[in-house]
């Protein structure tokens, strides 16, 4: 009874717990929970979202995913890779931050969350093997260059624009290095050097949660941020004042693009069954519209980005002027700290002398709410749902299976799906994005001592005191130490010997991880077009081979074994006869190939009067293959050659059988092993 109350609700293998089980859940909580807290504030920046966001998807996912998952030391919730890979998939439908842009980031998580639960309940979690381990690892070293390459902006104080081609945004990123912010950079150097040395000093000291107070404490201290927003009259530098207002219009612009553009899909997708001429020339009409819309978007988008490059360049002074502060460029009126573009709204300019801060970060607990369904969006973010839930579900399982190597648990991934889809459903409601399985977390927990999920739930509390009583201390964090954890937990994920195995073993699968890549690289931010590519490329090498499998003719190599002729240049073993052996299924995707190589053979040797097939690799044969095999052995017979078969396995035999092939070729004509075949031909056709 226990046992199948447990296939409904895992958490009761947690039980009973004993006081050393209780102590170790609680010491791997805390400890978790000290990691969680920073992590979760930068990988919601990654995904486009206010920090807060971060800390919403560490306490519902973290509870549900404990609680229903498979391995009880999996940590859930957000991780990097899914944060860019949320980001990426809604920016070109929404501004990074704006509400909604929000609003599409939990309807993502409930899309991913339902779609994982799905497999997880008709067990297609074997769907993830269409993913080839080259293919994963090159698109995981690019989404890991990709996401720790995206957070340089922060490190060095500048603006990084977001557009639909990340390689150009980084060039512009590299640009601007010469206007560095220094005390940013500083700042970003010393986190690193705590978390790095901490962690060679040693393995268990806090060195995330180190840099995190540390920092905190010197932004305060020193007053890092240094922001003002003024009315944008109160600065007077007319050059700048024409260049904010231009870019004020221009965001104005992007957002009518992007609320027409949606519109447009919403209305092409209704029209989709529509029939006749007028139906088709009106979805042609859409069409073009749509496509006109998206260049014209990323064309004003480019342009905005490289007009905030400029503003940030321009060095404003604060002067006194009839009693009143105004701005005007450095070197004229009263020198002072020099101060640069930040932002603009409702006519007021925000303008900072400082580093970028976390800010204010909403206290308290978020409502219970139902998710906004955006019906017209889910069709276009349904690839990148789908994409997300494969990658999600194949990081959290290689951590459970990991993991469980050394624990000896074991692990129902079907399980684990269930328990992660029910996390992002259950999370969305609470203002949660989408999450996964954390490797640098779960690590974390196995090595402190977690024995059940409990240790999740404690973490998951740990977040809920910070969001009740602790937010406004970490107004002051330098987003540049958000920059480094993500950049430090990323920059570890960047593999090469595993390509470079995969090259000695096998060339074709090592270029397609290799293109996938490059691919995921280019088509960035979209890196759901690179794992895509990558899925393709493997099926269609798959199918390649399946269609030509190895086949040679073979002969006696000097040990006696059989080898291919040409392979080890051999001596044939007869003009009369030619053994060939063919390692593949006689099925409708590959007999074509196996007649063309036994036509071949006998054109290669004109003077002989059998072919023998060994078959021991031979595993299955279909209705194609059965009659291909029956028109070929027609076609020989009527010029004179024997086709025989040796070494065919029982369920391959039994077709035969019942087919007639056996009484057609000749019973006669089938051997158990091949050396007893090649013995029978060496006797008949000598």
């Amino acid at each position: 009874m226990k046992d199948r109350l447990a296939g409904i609700l895992p958490f009761l293998n947690w039980f009973p717990m004993t006081r050393d089980s209780l102590r170790g859940d609680l010491i791997a909580g805390i400890t978790v929970a000290l990691v969680l807290v920073p992590q979760s504030m930068a990988y919601a920046q990654l995904a486009g979202l206010p920090v807060v966001y971060g800390l919403y998807a560490s306490f519902v996912p973290v509870i549900v995913a404990s609680l229903w998952g498979s391995s009880s030391q999996l940590h859930t919730g957000p991780v990097a890779m899914l944060s860019l890979m949320s980001a990426a998939a809604l920016i070109p439908f929404a501004s990074p931050g704006s509400p909604h842009f929000i609003e599409l980031s939990v309807m993502l998580a409930l899309m991913v969350g339902v779609l994982r639960l799905a497999l997880g309940l008709f067990r297609m979690g074997v769907i993830v093997n269409f993913l080839s381990s080259p293919v994963i690892v090159g698109f995981t070293n690019a989404a890991a260059l990709i996401i720790g390459l995206s957070q340089l902006s922060k490190i060095l104080g500048v603006p990084f624009p977001r557009t639909d081609f990340y390689l150009r945004d980084l060039w512009n990123v590299f640009a601007q290095i010469p206007e560095t912010h220094w005390a940013t950079l500083a700042f970003a150097l010393g986190a690193w050097a705590v978390i790095h040395f901490g962690r060679r000093l040693s393995p268990s000291f806090p060195g995330v949660l180190a840099a995190v107070v540390l920092a905190t404490v010197a932004s305060a201290w020193w007053g890092f941020e240094q922001k003002r927003t003024v009315a944008l009259e109160r600065v007077e530098a007319p050059e700048f004042g024409a260049a904010v207002q231009r870019y004020a219009q221009q965001e104005e612009r992007i957002q009518a693009f992007t609320d027409r553009l949606s519109q447009l899909n919403s209305q092409l997708r209704k029209e989709t069954g529509m029939v006749g001429a007028e139906g088709q020339a009106s979805r042609s009409a859409l069409e073009a519209e749509v496509s006109r819309l998206n260049r014209e978007l990323a064309a004003l988008k480019s342009a905005n980005n490289a007009l905030r490059i400029r503003l940030h360049e321009f060095q404003l002074s604060p002067s006194e002027a009839g009693g009143d502060t105004v701005f005007r460029t450095v070197g004229s009126g009263t020198e002072g700290g020099s101060w640069r573009f930040a932002g603009v709204e409702a006519g007021e300019v925000t303008l900072s002398a400082g580093g970028a801060v976390v800010g204010e970060i909403p206290q308290g607990l978020p409502a219970p709410s139902m998710p906004s369904l955006q019906w017209d969006l889910i069709p276009a973010l349904l690839p990148a749902a789908f994409v997300m839930a494969l990658i999600g579900f194949m990081e959290a399982t290689s951590i459970s299976k990991a993991i469980a190597a050394r624990t000896g648990e074991r692990i129902d991934t079907s399980k684990e799906l269930v328990g992660q889809g029910l996390a992002n459903i259950a999370g969305s409601f609470f203002g949660s994005y989408t999450v996964s399985g954390s490797f640098s977390r779960s690590a974390v927990a196995s090595r402190t001592g977690a024995t059940t999920g409990l240790f999740a739930i404690i973490s998951a509390l740990g977040v809920v005191l910070v969001l009740l009583y602790l937010t406004p201390y970490l107004y002051h964090l330098p987003q540049a130490v958000l920059a480094v954890i993500v950049m430090t937990a990323v920059f570890g994920l960047i593999r090469v010997k595993p390509l470079v195995q995969a090259w000695k073993v096998e060339r074709p699968s090592a270029v397609i991880g290799l293109l996938t890549f490059v691919a995921t690289l280019y088509m960035a931010p979209d890196l759901a077009n690179g794992i895509l590519l990558g899925v393709v490329l493997t099926i269609l090498w798959y199918l390649v081979r399946t269609m030509r499998p190895r086949t040679e003719i073979v002969a006696r190599q000097p040990d006696g074994t059989l080898g291919g002729i040409e392979a080890h240049q051999l001596e044939p073993l007869s003009q009369h006869f030619v053994p060939v052996r063919f390692d593949g299924s006689l099925t409708f995707v590959n007999v074509a190939y196996f007649e063309d190589m036994l036509l071949e053979a006998l054109a290669d040797y004109p003077d002989a009067r059998a072919i023998l097939v060994i078959g021991s690799g031979i595993n299955e044969i279909d209705a194609t293959g059965e009659e291909t095999i029956r028109e070929l052995a027609k076609r020989l017979q009527d010029r004179g050659v024997q086709l025989t078969f040796s070494s065919l396995k029982q369920q391959v035999r039994q077709v035969f059988e019942r087919s007639g092939l056996t009484e057609l070729i000749g019973p006669d004509n089938f051997f158990t092993d091949k050396e007893s075949a090649l013995k029978n031909l060496r006797t008949t056709y000598a």
